[in-house]
């Protein structure tokens, strides 16, 4: 079987349209139409269900979509792996993080560019649940996270230790306070992150333990609306101290203790345990091993 109608039924699946597909990998629809034919037949499936108006894959196809990506990011590596041959330490860097954990990455990226300044580095915006999957289908070469995946075919190295905090606003009746009970929160409206995370969940066991109302009348899809919203003192939030710190020191925002709830958060650069990464990434990790005191197996290497 050859690769290139992998690739056309990849481009088709994914563009839902033969015409787009053409358009995108400079073909004729008829063409198309042929490559996907003879994928088709070489399979001996049928992958596209041309009855309807609407394009849609068959349970075969959807299965071989999902091996056709895997295809691609091993062309991706294939392709990087020839450039650092040629020129060690160049290539591209891919890092899967969500929103609150980017900021994570930012001093060891700063570190790493005036190191290996010929490498691309792209951060992309990944849920964090999906992060493992997508390192071990080779979608991403390193992701991070803010919890233990518990697999044993990826390895972790903790690369900063946050806490939960709670904020309020400078105007909010809390303010000249540094600590309270979670029983004087029962009032209060909390702004929550729509994203289910962990720690989440262990701000609601913990109000539930101490039966005490967790009242989150509002929910928003990013950290930066939460904190708009509490410095305009419409309500409290739990959010990664990491976060709001600047918003702390500039006294936009205030932080308080609440004596039931101490939750750390570890951030965790992850990557598959046992499939080779490329030097760019390898870099990376060095990088961020000797940032928390580790280390690194280069500088190891040389001292053998």
């Amino acid at each position: 079987m050859e690769l290139y109608p992998l690739k056309v039924f990849l481009t088709v699946a994914t563009e839902r349209s033969f015409s787009r597909a053409g358009e995108k990998l400079l073909r004729t629809q008829p063409a198309i139409s042929i490559a996907i034919q003879r994928l088709e037949s070489d399979l001996k499936e049928k992958l596209i269900d041309r009855a309807g108006r609407e394009l849609l894959l068959t349970d075969a196809g959807r299965v071989v979509l999902e091996y056709a990506r895997r295809f691609q990011n091993l062309e991706g590596e294939l392709e990087n792996a020839l450039r650092e041959l040629k020129d060690n330490y160049a290539g591209r860097l891919s890092i899967g993080a969500n929103e609150s954990t980017t900021l994570y990455l930012i001093q060891h990226i700063e570190q790493y560019r005036r190191l290996f300044p010929k490498v691309k580095v792209q951060v992309r915006r990944s849920e964090s649940s999906k992060i493992p999957s997508q390192l071990l289908d080779g979608e991403l070469e390193l992701g991070v996270i803010s919890y233990d995946p518990g697999d044993d075919h990826l390895s972790t190295q903790v690369i900063y230790t946050d806490r939960l905090t709670l904020i309020v606003s400078p105007e909010h009746r809390f303010a000249g306070r540094t600590e309270v009970s979670i029983s004087e929160l029962d009032m209060e409206t909390f702004i929550a992150h729509n994203v289910l995370s962990p720690y989440r969940e262990t701000v609601i066991r913990e109000f539930q333990r101490h039966r005490v109302p967790l009242n989150m009348d509002v929910e928003m899809p990013t950290v930066e609306t939460i904190r708009r919203l509490v410095q305009d003192n419409e309500g409290l939030a739990f959010l990664p101290r990491m976060c709001v710190e600047q918003e702390i020191r500039q006294d936009l925002l205030r932080e308080i203790r609440v004596k039931e709830l101490n939750v750390e958060r570890k951030i965790r650069l992850v990557y598959p345990a046992r499939r080779a990464l490329s030097h760019a990434a390898k870099a990376f990790l060095e990088v961020v091993k000797r940032a928390s005191g580790e280390q690194p197996e280069a500088l190891q290497q040389e001292r053998a």
